[in-house]
């Protein structure tokens, strides 16, 4: 194996590293975003619980963060709870902020 080989090797270890880090960053952003929501919707204890992890699955529907983003939209609609879309998009990058030092952190 000659240096070219290894350096190829050493940033396709680092890629599949950052994307595992960027999946799990993203779950626990949900997460914690889902949280967030139920409490702004007046949920809480197990129901809180178990709405995070609906937040979590909406992630699943299709690439990106609209799904979740539409998810909190339509719950906080349905429910009158008063937060712009500004403000959710705004939560939405602190909690990836708050994530990625979670994870980095083992918190």
């Amino acid at each position: 194996m000659n240096t070219f080989d290894k350096r190829e090797e050493g940033f396709e270890r680092k890629f599949a590293h950052d994307e595992e880090l960027l999946f799990k960053a993203t779950a626990r952003r949900n997460k914690l975003l889902g949280l967030w929501a139920a409490e702004k919707m007046g949920i809480s204890g197990d129901a809180a619980d178990e709405y995070a992890r609906s937040v979590v699955k909406a992630d699943f529907e299709e690439p990106g963060d609209e799904d979740v983003f539409r998810k909190i939209r339509g719950d906080f609609d349905a429910k009158s709870v008063e937060q712009s879309d500004h403000q959710i998009r705004r939560t939405m990058d602190e909690l990836m902020a708050t994530a990625v030092d979670q994870i980095q952190n083992k918190s």
